[in-house]
Order: C-alpha cells, then sequence, then structure tokens
C-alpha cells in the first residue's frame, strides 16, 4: 500500500523518529511516499497518512507543516484516506503534543478516518521517542 510519511519538524525531532519508523513500514511491503516537504498529489494517491509531529511555540504547528495545515481545509472530502497520528513533545509544556490536537480535528472534518488512537512521544521518558514510536507502530502494522 502507498503511505505518505508527513513530518512536521522544527528541530529534527520528529523526522529522526520518522527515519527509524520509515524501513519497518518498507519491510512490511508498504511504499512509502517520504517528506518535509508538502507534496499534494502524493498525498491523493496514498491511501493512509502517517503523521509525526513535533509542537512549535505555544501548541502550534511546525512551519514546515503549515501548506499541509491549510490544505486540509481546502479539501471537500478525503474519506478515502485514513491516518495515524504521532506527536513528539515535552510534558513540561502545557501545550505538550498540540500539533495533534489542531491536526487530528482537521483531518476529521475533511472526512479522514484515524486507524488508531493517536500517541503522545514525551522526550522526558527514560525510552528514546523513537522506541517508544517503534512500538507503537509494530502494534497496528499489520492492520493498514
Amino acid at each position: 500500500m502507498k503511505i505518505a510519511l508527513i513530518i512536521g519538524t522544527t528541530l529534527g525531532g520528529a523526522e529522526a523518529v520518522a527515519d527509524e519508523l520509515q524501513p519497518v513500514l518498507e519491510s512490511a511491503g508498504h511504499e512509502i511516499h517520504y517528506g518535509l516537504d508538502f507534496d499534494p498529489q502524493a498525498l491523493l494517491e496514498a491511501p493512509f497518512w502517517l503523521l509525526v509531529t513535533s509542537t512549535h511555540g505555544a501548541g502550534e504547528l511546525p512551519e514546515n507543516l503549515l501548506p499541509f495545515a491549510h490544505w486540509l481545509e481546502t479539501q471537500p472530502d478525503l474519506s478515502q484516506h485514513r491516518y495515524a497520528l504521532c506527536g513528539i513533545g515535552d510534558s513540561s509544556y502545557d501545550t505538550f503534543c498540540g500539533a495533534l490536537d489542531l491536526l487530528d480535528p482537521a483531518l476529521r472534518s475533511s472526512g479522514a478516518t484515524p486507524l488508531v488512537d493517536k500517541i503522545r512521544i514525551d522526550v522526558q521518558q527514560i525510552d528514546l521517542p523513537e522506541d517508544q514510536a517503534l512500538s507503537w507502530l509494530t502494534g497496528w502494522l499489520d492492520r493498514i
């Protein structure tokens, strides 16, 4: 299956997590469109989207994810698409993984359907964010 691996990052943490998830998805036989840049055609061709994002500032999307968010607002029907959300953040902030709270309602209002519950990864935990994301992914990968 074609999967769009969408990354929202400011300092590279979400990109590092996505870099670990990509080979797992590929080894499961999926074709991955990986990118930090917004490519609407690739998104429309991929029935499943995996979004890995950090949160910027006071609960905002990283700058590179803004074109995607604006595009979502103009899409009349994305009901043929499913998605999963992985947030990377620091729980000492009151806007911990706030980007997920912006993306999830936007995706749902466009008709896209979540495949699994989103994960909020706390960089303050002992386990590496990459390990937490891999554990989450392998728990539902066979459902794609």
